[in-house]
């Protein structure tokens, strides 16, 4: 793969390093993984530009966090959420640029993205690339985007290449060793996501604005 290009094994490599015994998830690999997402969605072109942008303006956000003064707090999500917590909930939900809140508005494309990952891998290989995406828009993203936002995402989800070319993308090899690797990494991603979820849910941070 080019430089810059997106290989599907940094993805699997950098989620499967996020967890540790305890069930925590470290940020060093989440956001490597992230970046490696981001990549993904840029070689797709300007279609998901709307998504990188943010992710990437979001990854970054996380990553000043982990090298600012509080630094040793965001070594994983429990600690941060332990962290911010214990300023207050008002100031949590007070501050836009707030560790929680970014990482929420992460945790819920990677829910799309992961779902649309899934999608691909287990469609049949005609299978219409941008009902596979809309689909799985509409059961994560879409529910946080203001209606003009949607409506744009649908309309640009038709333009998107067929199954093979996706797979090709992921760097990998042939199709089928592209849908065996996605095979491997989804579950990585899907833990990470649970445990994000659950982390979110107990401490009712789901719905930070």
């Amino acid at each position: 793969a080019a430089p810059g290009a997106f290989c599907l094994r940094e993805v699997l490599d950098a989620f499967k390093r996020c967890v540790t015994e305890r069930r925590e998830v470290l940020l060093e690999p989440y956001l490597s993984g992230w970046w490696g997402l981001i990549r993904f969605l840029q070689s797709l072109g300007a279609v998901f530009a709307f998504i990188s942008k943010d992710a990437v303006a979001k990854v970054q956000l996380m990553e000043g966090h982990r090298r600012g003064q509080h630094g040793e707090h965001y070594e994983s999500l429990q600690a941060m959420v332990r962290f911010e917590l214990s300023r207050g909930p008002a100031e949590l939900r007070g501050r836009p640029d707030s560790g929680c809140r970014t990482v929420l508005r992460l945790h819920r494309a990677l829910l799309w993205l992961q779902l649309f990952l899934e999608g691909l891998r287990t469609a049949h290989r005609d299978s219409r690339t941008a009902t596979i995406c809309t689909e799985s828009y509409n059961a994560s993203l879409a529910a946080h985007h203001p209606w003009v936002v949607r409506k744009a995402a649908t309309l640009a989800f038709c333009a998107l290449p067929s199954r093979d070319a996706f797979l090709e993308v992921m760097n990998v090899g042939p199709p089928e060793q592209a849908v065996a690797m996605l095979g491997e990494a989804i579950p990585y991603i899907q833990s990470v996501y649970g445990i994000t979820q659950e982390l979110f849910a107990q401490h009712r941070l789901l719905d930070l604005p």
